[in-house]
């Protein structure tokens, strides 16, 4: 079994994808088993994204594998979970994410020093294919530039 500190999944599709503007640290609203399975380190972030429902902020489409030990109080994969941000943070993510081309996506998820699971979330604006290709550039340059550097 893993320790809680070595919990750390990376959405890292999200940094070729988008550009980050600002980057905010939530709490998650969970269920016993949900926890427990991430501390297993059975979860994904790849494909969830963030949305404003009636009353919060919510994250979709993040699956969380069920608990192997779990009964039938075992949770639903993909469910819905609430972000437990400050009301000046949701304030600010509101009035950005309705703005055109930006959008809330989770970077990180990991466990905090306290036990808590936490949601690295940011608000991001999305990259043109010629920004991806830039992207790519840079990173092969920095390959070849290390690679030159070892020898």
């Amino acid at each position: 079994m893993k320790l809680s500190s070595d919990i750390n999944v990376k959405n890292k599709k999200a940094y070729f994808e988008y550009h980050i503007l600002d980057k905010y640290i939530a709490g998650i609203s969970l269920l016993g088993t949900e926890i427990k399975s991430i501390r297993a380190g059975k979860v994904n972030i790849n494909d969830s994204f963030c949305s404003f429902l009636n009353d919060g902020l919510y994250i979709r489409n993040m699956h969380i594998s069920e608990y192997s030990h779990g009964s039938f109080y075992n949770h639903e994969a993909r469910r819905d979970r609430k972000l437990l941000l400050t009301n000046k943070e949701l304030k600010k993510l509101l009035v950005k994410g309705e703005e055109k081309g930006f959008t809330i996506i989770p970077l990180r998820m990991f466990i905090s020093d306290r036990g808590f699971a936490k949601l690295e979330i940011a608000l991001a604006q999305g990259k043109k294919d010629f920004d991806k290709r830039e992207t790519i550039k840079e990173r092969e340059n920095k390959r070849e530039l290390a690679r030159v550097m070892k020898r």
